[in-house]
C-alpha cells in the first residue's frame, strides 16, 4: 500500500547553496561513497541503500503525522465510531504486539492509527515509527472480516519495520545530489556532468523499486498477521477481493503494488508454512493510540 506523502525536507541534508561548494567529480566520489557503505539488510535479507537512518526517517515522519492528522481534523475527517475504533484498536494491537516480539527495538515507538471517514477511499498507510492511518472505505467497501483486516495492517506495520520509508529517502536524496552536480556543470563536453547524471539514473535503476518492496511487506505482514492469531489465508482472500474491487475502479491501495492475482498466488503458497506459526494462544495487544 502507498504510503501518505510524506514532506522529507531534503535541503537540511543537500542545501541547494554551499559555501564551498565542491566539483562535480567530488559529488561523484561522495554518491560513489554512500552507495558503498550505506548498504544495509532488510528484515528479508535484501540489500538495502540506507544514507538517510531509521532515525531520520522516523522524526520526519513524526512531523508529518503530526500536519496530516491536523489537517484531516480541520476538515472533518477524523472518524468518530466507538466500534470501529475498538475493533482497529484490537486486531492492529495483536498485529504490533507480534512485530514488537519479533522486533524488539520497536517496543517504544509511537505506535497509533488514525481512523480516517472517506467511505469511498480503499486505502491505508504506515509512516517510519508505526503511525498509520486506516480508511474507512477499505474497511466497508471490503466488507473485510478481522482476519483479512489483520493482513492488512501486517502488510503496513511491515513497511515500517524494513525501513521503507529511510529507503526511499535515502534514494530521492542521492537523486537530487546527481541531479545538482548535473545541473551545475552542464556542458556536453564534461564528463564529470555526464558521469554525476548518469550515476543518478543508475541508482535508480539499481535499487529495488516499489514493487520489491510490497512484496517484502506482503510476506512479512502475512507472518504478523497469523503469529497475532489470526488464519493465513485472510491473506488471499483480502487480494481476491481487492482483485474484484479493481475491475470496476483500482482502489488506492493498488497504485503501486504488484497484480493482486500474482501477489495472491504467491501468498497462497506460503499458507501451508505460515500455518505453523499460528501461536496456541494469541498475544495481547499492544498498546495503540487511536486517532479520531
Amino acid at each position: 500500500m502507498r504510503l501518505h506523502p510524506i514532506s522529507l525536507q531534503l535541503d537540511r541534508f543537500f542545501p541547494k547553496r554551499a559555501a564551498n561548494p565542491v566539483s562535480g567529480r567530488s559529488c561523484v566520489l561522495v554518491v560513489l561513497l554512500a552507495f558503498v557503505t550505506g548498504c544495509v539488510t532488510s528484515p528479508t535479507g535484501r540489500r538495502q541503500l540506507m544514507i538517510v537512518s531509521p532515525e531520520v526517517a522516523i522524526a520526519e515522519s513524526a512531523n508529518a503525522y503530526v500536519q496530516t492528522v491536523r489537517d484531516l481534523d480541520d476538515e472533518d475527517k477524523l472518524l468518530d465510531d466507538p466500534a470501529l475504533e475498538r475493533r482497529v484498536e484490537e486486531i492492529t494491537g495483536r498485529v504490533v504486539a507480534a512485530a514488537v516480539q519479533r522486533y524488539p527495538h520497536t517496543a517504544d515507538w509511537r505506535w497509533s492509527v488514525a481512523l480516517v471517514d472517506d467511505p469511498q477511499t480503499v486505502n491505508a498507510w504506515c509512516m517510519a515509527g508505526g503511525r498509520m492511518a486506516v480508511y474507512s472505505g477499505l474497511i466497508l467497501r471490503l466488507e473485510l472480516t478481522d482476519d483479512e483486516l489483520a493482513h492488512i495492517m501486517g502488510h503496513e506495520v511491515s513497511h515500517a519495520l524494513a525501513n521503507h520509508t529511510a529507503e526511499r529517502m535515502s534514494l530521492a536524496l542521492l537523486t537530487r545530489l546527481g541531479v545538482a552536480v548535473a545541473a551545475r556543470e552542464r556542458d556536453e563536453n564534461n564528463p564529470a556532468a555526464l558521469s554525476a547524471a548518469a550515476l543518478a539514473a543508475q541508482v535508480a535503476i539499481t535499487l529495488p523499486n516499489s514493487r520489491t518492496a510490497e512484496s517484502e511487506a506482503d510476506r512479512m505482514g502475512m507472518e504478523l498477521a497469523v503469529r497475532a492469531g489470526y488464519d493465513p489465508a485472510g491473506a488471499v482472500s483480502v487480494w481476491r477481493k481487492m482483485e474484484a474491487l479493481g475491475e470496476s475502479r483500482p482502489p488506492e491501495f493498488l497504485s503501486s503494488h504488484p497484480s493482486p492475482d500474482n501477489r495472491r498466488a504467491e501468498l497462497a503458497a506460503l499458507i501451508e508454512q505460515m500455518g505453523t506459526l499460528v501461536p496456541a494462544v494469541p498475544p495481547q495487544p499492544y498498546p495503540i493510540d487511536i486517532v479520531n
